[in-house]
């Protein structure tokens, strides 16, 4: 099976960008978005063969996921923590696909001066416990726009933006606490030490075209199905947004 997962930063503007043709050119099983900024009807995505499920944010053009797929799952839960602070802002759609759980995420950005670190800590604390839960239950694969670069390979100037959103240490503990917690990097565990190797770019001082950037964007698997990784990659050659997608092929 081949999933996409792709921060589109706008899907109507993306879709002006050549999404629908990176798409049809990669020709995945599931295809999961976030930052759609958009409630779902407000724009056609002529897809054919997909199924298509939102999850939009009440504040109209913010935040947002939606999950595409050629299969119909068991059953689809927009906000599976089930917890009314993290249930406004459209960041989580849940498909049970009957052998496994896909979970896609838009995780909350701590903001500049950190002055949303305190909701983005319950986050990922509220986050795991899910992700456990429906572990013990069958095995997850979890993806999209973390916030977050791991460790100092997963950006280009880890000295300079230490402490800053994204790569603070407190962010960077609860990824670890995570993939400690039985689940697998999945980039990571074909590519241990490659470097350069990123998927999102600033907009300002030319920062895609110097290769400036940071890994962000993850695929992240029950440690149980990681053997059955044959692929897991950054697609930096599509444009169409400050993100480019990233990949994950599994024997399921």
């Amino acid at each position: 099976m081949r999933f996409v997962s792709w921060n589109v930063n706008g899907l109507r503007a993306c879709m002006q960008k050549g999404f629908i043709d990176a798409v049809n050119q990669l020709s995945p099983d599931f295809i999961c978005l976030q930052e759609t900024k958009m409630q779902e009807g407000q724009a056609e995505v002529p897809l054919e063969g997909y199924r298509k499920y939102f999850n939009s944010a009440e504040k109209k053009g913010y935040s947002g996921t939606a999950v595409f797929t050629l299969f119909e799952p068991e059953s689809v839960i927009l906000n599976g923590m089930n917890i009314e602070e993290h249930s406004h802002e459209g960041r989580m759609i849940t498909l049970d696909m009957g052998s496994f759980y896909l979970v896609n995420v838009y995780t909350p950005n701590a903001k500049d001066g950190l002055l949303r670190i305190d909701y983005r800590m319950q986050w990922e604390t509220d986050l795991r416990e899910y992700l456990m839960r429906l572990d013990r239950e069958k095995p997850v694969i979890y993806c999209g726009d973390l916030n977050v670069a791991h460790n100092e390979i997963d950006l280009k100037n880890p000295k300079t933006n230490r402490g800053n959103a994204g790569f603070s240490d407190q962010e960077r503990e609860k990824i670890g606490i995570l993939l400690e917690s039985g689940f697998t990097d999945s980039f990571r565990y074909l590519h241990p030490e490659e470097t350069g190797r990123y998927s999102w770019w600033s907009y300002r001082f030319n920062a895609r075209k110097n290769n400036a950037g940071w890994r962000i964007d993850y695929f992240i698997v029950s440690d149980r199905i990681a053997e059955k990784i044959t692929k897991a990659d950054i697609l930096s050659d599509i444009y169409g947004s400050d993100h480019c997608p990233v990949i994950l092929e599994i024997d399921m």
